[in-house]
Order: C-alpha cells, then structure tokens, then sequence
C-alpha cells in the first residue's frame, strides 16, 4: 500500500522545482508548509501571491540547525530541496555551497531522525554522475565530481545516505536529471535561448552546444518526487527522476527556434563556458528503478514540454521578470 501523505513540508518551495512541487502537493488535498528562503522584502519567490487554505509559508534557513527543528514538526513527510544549485557561482563562492547544500542537508536529516518523520526525500542531481561513462546512467555510475557544486551535492547525499545507515532514517535519495520549464531561471540552456529569442534577439547568446542532457519536463519530475514520498519500501535507496533520452544542446536550440518560428544564429559567449574538466558532456539517465518501484512514467516529450515553457515565457507578462541580456551566474 502507497504511503498517505497529509501534511509535507517542503524545503526550496520558492524556487523553480519547488514551487512546482507545492502545487502538485495542493492539487492532490495534501497541506503543505512551504520554506522560502529568508529575505528582508518578505519575498516569497515563485510562490508570491499564491493563497491557498492548505498551504502555510515560512521564511528562514536551512543551515540553522534549531530553526529546521522547528519547521519539521507535525509532519509526516519532508522534501527537502533547498540548495545552491549554480555551477558557475559554485567556482567563486564554494564554501557558501558547502554550508547550504551539506550543512543544510545535514540539519534536515538531524530534524528527521529527532522528530521521528515518516519519509524524508532528498533532492540530489544528476550531476554528481560527470561525465557518463556509459549510458544509460544507473544509480552504480560511479560519482565524479568536476564542480564544487557537484562535490557539495556527492557530500549531501552520503551524509542522508549515512543517517539511513546509522539511525535507518527513513530517507530515499531522489536524482532528478535536466528538469526544465516554466519558472526556471534564465541561467539554464532553455531559457536563455527562449527569452533572447521572445525579446528579439536573433544571434543567441550560448556556451558549449554539444553536451547531451536528458531534458525532464517539471511537471513530471514533481510527479516523480511524490511517487517516491508516497511508495512503500524504497527506504534508504538512491532513485534517478529521468526520461532515459539525451539530445544535444545544439539539437535544442534548434527545437525551439522552429517552435518559435524564429531564424536564429548562435554565438558562443566565453562566459557561459565552462573550464574543460568542469564541463559534464553526457548525461542520459536510466529509469529502471524508478518505474520498476513505483508507477511513475515520464508524461511529457520534448517538443510538448518546450512548447508549454515558451507559452509561459511569452504570456502573461512572465518574460519581464528576467534579465534575457545580463549572463546570470
């Protein structure tokens, strides 16, 4: 039997994979307190403006080891997905990404154990894998580390991995690949090439166009969270969220100039490179275990997928909220 969520509290809500999360959660009746990182504007991210009686947003940190404590109580599940997830600012500011991404990861599953949560899910990346070494990418690839983000990340999932370990935590380590969409920042491949393209511009701005990703739409990357909150069993186990294709860079940029009708060129921008060692060139995940454990599928292709992000990119004002000429880092 599924588990029954009722009351989950998820860490990142105010950020793109999070906010998504939270409306899945509302959508299926289950209550939902959402932490949104503090700020002295008492912004709450993607999650501004939204009203719902089943949901009760917080503000705060997840380095603070008290103030998860008390954020975790009277729950039954956690998503925890709070962290520093750009690479490039991972080179400038490491220590910051160690403090979030492994303290933080370290203070939720401390809150966990002490509190006795029934199942803790622990956001990781596909990016802890670099570089395939074979495709498709299990959860045996072996673990490379070619940024301080990734090596952050490779931190926080043996930290959760040794709490199951040590206390049988009830934790399960969940590994969404390229998940894109609405809401996510302009930083990433897609929408950068969207939002020059829908203000204008026709030579587009890129860095390295031949590495593969394995592209998740959001809406099914959520879907996968919540299959692995919810089944039973899957305790203590690492769980690629991943379509189980790869397309280059290029090959996208190309996808989305035909959906958007646009004649485009494209110019490599030394800023968007990264260093050669950095650069993972191939990622195309294996989803064997997490639709032999669950009912989970991916739902949405490619081309529907892009063509639901430009939608949004390109009504409703949603486009004014990103800087389309500033690289940010």
């Amino acid at each position: 039997m599924p588990r029954n969520i009722q009351h989950a509290l998820v860490t990142g809500a105010d950020g793109f994979i999070g906010s998504h999360l939270v409306d899945l959660l509302l959508s299926r009746g289950i209550k939902v307190r959402a932490l949104c990182q503090y700020n002295s504007f008492n912004n709450w991210g993607w999650l501004e403006g939204k009203s719902d009686p089943n949901l009760e947003i917080v503000c705060g940190d997840v380095r603070d080891a008290a103030f998860c404590r008390h954020i975790a109580k009277d729950v039954d599940t956690i998503f925890h997905l709070a962290a520093l997830i750009a690479i490039p600012y991972s080179y400038v500011a490491p220590e910051s990404y160690v403090d979030t991404n492994i303290t933080g990861t370290l203070n939720i599953c401390q809150a966990a154990k002490d509190l006795q949560t029934g199942r803790l899910i622990v956001t990781s990346t596909s990016e802890v894998y670099g570089t395939a070494q074979y495709v498709p990418i299990d959860e045996k690839h072996p673990r490379q580390p070619q940024s301080p983000y990734s090596a952050t990340k490779i931190g926080a999932d043996a930290i959760a991995k040794s709490f199951f370990n040590a206390f049988n935590l009830p934790v399960v380590i969940a590994r969404p690949f390229n998940a894109y969409g609405p809401r996510q920042s302009a930083r990433a491949i897609i929408p950068t090439i969207i939002s020059q393209i829908a203000n204008g511009e026709r030579k587009i701005k890129v860095g390295d166009l031949s590495p593969t990703r394995d592209f998740n739409y959001v809406e099914d990357t959520c879907r996968g969270f919540l299959a692995l909150a919810e089944a039973d069993g899957i305790e203590g186990e690492e769980i690629n969220i991943a379509t189980g294709t790869e397309v280059t860079m290029a090959e996208t940029l190309r996808l989305i100039a035909e959906l958007m009708e646009a004649d485009v060129e494209y110019v490599v921008d030394p800023a968007r490179l990264r260093p050669s060692k950095s650069e993972v060139f191939r990622l195309c995940g294996d989803n064997t275990k997490i639709t032999t454990l669950t009912s989970w599928r991916p739902q949405v292709t490619l081309r529907e997928g892009l063509a639901r992000t430009i939608d949004w990119f390109t009504g409703s004002g949603n486009l004014s909220r990103y800087k389309s000429d500033i690289y940010n880092q």
